[in-house]
């Protein structure tokens, strides 16, 4: 009998304290580093900001993720509207 895995569809974040976010429904971390996680889930693209921000689980099978550290804001990015906004920032930078 063979068994198959899928991925929820469902999409959950729970904060606590600002200590700690617990996702659900992540399909995968695009990037990362301590300041920021950039995830696709099942419901769009999410950035994550924060200050020494680190993986204290990470489940693939089930699109489980938790995070530690201090979380700043959330918020989910239009497909190509992000983009646009952090080019257009970029390139008035480096004018």
């Amino acid at each position: 009998m063979e068994q198959s895995i899928e991925l929820s569809n469902n999409h959950e974040v729970n904060i606590l304290d600002r200590k700690e976010i617990y996702l659900t429904g992540v399909k995968k971390i695009s990037s990362f580093d301590h300041e920021e996680f950039l995830l696709e889930t099942t419901m769009g693209m999410l950035l994550l900001k924060g200050a020494g921000l680190e993986i204290l689980k990470l489940d693939t099978t089930d699109g489980k993720v938790r995070i530690k550290g201090r979380i700043n804001s959330f918020s989910y990015i239009e497909n190509g509207k992000g983009k646009a906004k952090e080019e257009s920032f970029m390139a008035k930078l480096f004018k």
